[in-house]
């Protein structure tokens, strides 16, 4: 990349050129304990966006210019990024995301609150729907249904492949039926708004791959007898040719292949259609490796690569549109790591990590087709989220996620690995706050439980950090991205060995000198609101309290509400085996809590619904046991649903609760 600088220019390390118009915050800083104050912490992303279209021309950028308004899409032209030049709005919908499908076209989702509260489980109290928009034209168009982007199709102006039949929100290891559910593929023309059904789908061909020249070319699918299998075509075939493993689900040992989602087809060759990049862990191997596979012969080919202590979970490609070069697999560690199959790109990463202040995680997240403009994301640990751009071989920063708060009052994240009681190693991510060990600690197991656990920023944890708190995340036995053991090995122990590895790691950070032994709190949202339910009623019980988040407290009536007669055996057992008929129940153990708690639960959550909190704090109560409990009205289970006055809400309770009634005298 000739035209980048060594090194860029030193005063692009510098201004924001892309007024926010945020107020300055009040200063809660004395009654939260924080160094940031609440309001800061509290504030939906600002900058939630920002992409460069093909041809250089204009940014998108989808921002929320005030606390409590709607996001916005405004689209400014590189060559004066002072003014947008196009500001948009959905009203009575809000536009939630956007990406350039051309030089001058866009295409996204809204969404508008719509019900008043969730009835059923995964019902929305919001509608979605569908938009392209035209820059010349200026025009503004709604398409009927929610669906996503299959494939841009290069090679057809102004027509895309989108689908429909999105997965449940939740990331990967939240749906374990995602890659199965069948999703309809349409070409929509965007200049007539006219749909073409190009495949319809079905659960034998659940999950479907189109090359770029909209070719199906890959597929896993489910059987009536709950087998999974693979198929693939050549370009230009009509029809599907099976290979690899069948895969019965009724099967427990096959169950963290269709959990993790992330293995199957990733990619294409850029030079040879009928070679593939698969991950895969094949031979009876521990961890999943990325492979050639020939759609010639169907044969897998050569491994490419495979990391030692974690799984192989993605691919990235050429930075340029168009390239499709392989560049680099990707893999956890101390963030998501990268192996280099490209030296250009990763030259540049390495010349854009030198110039970007505590660059972290960061990616090149669109680029002009000459490959001389870009737009750079970067978070971390020191960083909420930066967008850069680079033109002319210059760069400037152009808008943050959190704007309001500076590195200096962020904490580093220490990435370590620890032993469990059975000898099992645990990955876990540390928040040091500034000062003097011993520290106070809060253990912060993720929701899922079957979700990677790779930290780079991470709102919760700095905040309590900022508040004085060592934070440790454990990534325990379940925890997908380490590999199938570290998968199997939670299987029925749910409040049992999953929980020893949280206790554990606690217990770790004490024996190096860094944390309090008296002074241990935990706090978890989702599953890990339910670890914290577990842990206020273990014995011996090294914690001084308990804050439960969005907790499942009655895993027997959730388990009616999500398994139905065609579920799949092992997924059936994996279920129960989450305090159904194996593993902890907190509603049977109210009795047995034996430290403070706080229980905080959103009204409308769609994921667990509000129940588990009004079951379990009537028994809780009627026990004449110690807590506190708080509805955030109207909100959601997801981070997005969380609006700034439902932050605002839980984070101002849960410090001072951390603060004044966390054990004799507070934590």
């Amino acid at each position: 990349m000739k035209y980048i600088k060594a090194p860029l220019m030193a005063a692009v390390a510098g201004a924001f050129v892309m007024g926010l118009g945020l107020a300055a915050p009040v200063d809660t800083q004395a009654q939260s304990g924080s160094t940031v104050p609440i309001e800061v912490w509290a504030l939906r992303d600002v900058v939630n966006q920002v992409q460069i279209s093909p041809d250089g021309k204009h940014l998108l950028v989808h921002i929320s210019p005030s606390r409590e308004g709607d996001y916005l899409l405004q689209i400014f032209k590189t060559d004066d990024l002072t003014t947008p030049y196009k500001t948009l709005a959905a009203d009575p919908m809000e536009i939630i995301n956007a990406r350039w499908v051309s030089d001058t076209q866009i295409f996204g989702n809204a969404w508008q609150q719509v019900r008043k509260s969730v009835k059923r489980q995964e019902e929305n109290t919001r509608n979605f729907a569908s938009y392209f928009y035209d820059l010349e034209t200026n025009k503004f168009d709604q398409i009927r249904g929610s669906f996503q982007i299959a494939n841009l199709l290069p090679d057809e102006p102004n027509k895309i492949l989108i689908a429909s039949g999105n997965s449940v929100t939740g990331g990967p290891g939240g749906d374990p039926l995602a890659a199965f559910r069948p999703r309809d593929f349409y070409k929509l023309d965007l200049i007539t708004g006219a749909q073409e059904l190009v495949l319809r789908g079905s659960s034998k061909y659940g999950a479907v791959t189109f090359d770029n020249k909209g070719n199906p070319r890959f597929a896993i699918g489910r059987d009536s007898d709950n087998t999974i299998k693979t198929y693939y075509r050549k370009p230009g075939d009509g029809s599907w040719t099976q290979f690899g493993d069948v895969l019965d689900q009724n099967l427990m040992e096959n169950l963290y292949r269709f959990i993790a989602n992330f293995q199957g087809l990733a990619g294409f060759d850029a030079e040879n259609p009928n070679i593939g990049y698969i991950i895969d862990a094949r031979n009876g191997e521990d961890k999943a490796a990325l492979w050639e596979f020939n759609f010639e012969t169907g044969q897998f080919g050569k491994k490419l690569f495979q990391a030692e202590d974690a799984d192989v979970m993605g691919i990235g490609l050429h930075s340029i549109p168009g390239n499709n070069k392989l560049a680099y697999a990707s893999y956890p560690g101390a963030k998501m790591e990268r192996h280099w199959f490209d030296e250009e790109e990763k030259a540049l990463y390495e010349a854009l990590e030198q110039q970007i202040p505590y660059a972290h995680q960061l990616n090149i997240s669109s680029r002009s087709r000459d490959g001389k403009s870009m737009v750079v994301y970067n978070s971390g640990p020191r960083d909420p989220g930066s967008f850069w751009l680079v033109k002319d071989g210059k760069l400037a920063k152009l808008g943050s996620r959190n704007p309001l708060v500076t590195p200096e009052q962020l904490s580093d994240v220490k990435y370590i690995r620890y032993p469990a009681r059975d000898g099992l190693t645990i990955p876990g991510y540390v928040t040091v706050p500034k000062g003097t060990p011993p520290f106070p600690l809060i253990v912060l197991p993720h929701g899922g439980p079957a979700v990677p656990e790779v930290v780079d920023y991470d709102e919760w944890g700095q905040l309590l950090a900022s508040a004085g708190y060592m934070v440790l995340q454990p990534g325990y036995r379940m925890t997908v991205g380490w590999g199938k053991k570290h998968f199997d090995l939670g299987h029925n122990e749910h409040g049992y060995a999953m929980q020893d590895d949280k206790d554990d790691g606690a217990l770790y950070l004490v024996e190096q000198g860094l944390v309090d032994p008296d002074r241990i709190a935990m706090f978890g949202w989702s599953y890990g609101g339910y670890a914290a339910l577990v842990a206020a009623a273990r014995e011996p019980n090294i914690y001084q309290c308990a804050i439960a988040g969005a907790a499942v407290s009655r895993p027997e009536v959730w388990y009616r509400d999500v398994v139905g007669p065609g579920t799949p055996k092992a997924i059936d057992e994996w279920f129960k085996g989450r305090g159904v008929t194996v593993g902890v129940n907190p509603y049977a153990e109210v009795d047995k809590v034996n430290i403070p708690l706080l229980m905080v639960h959103p009204e409308d959550d769609s994921r667990v619904l509000y129940y588990h909190y009004t079951d379990y704090k009537k028994k809780f109560e009627e026990l004449g046991k110690t807590g506190e409990f708080v509805t955030l009205k109207d909100a959601d289970h997801f981070y997005v649903t969380l609006m700034y006055n439902h932050q605002q809400q839980f984070y101002t309770k849960m410090l001072d609760y951390l603060a004044n009634d966390c054990g004799p005298g507070g934590l």
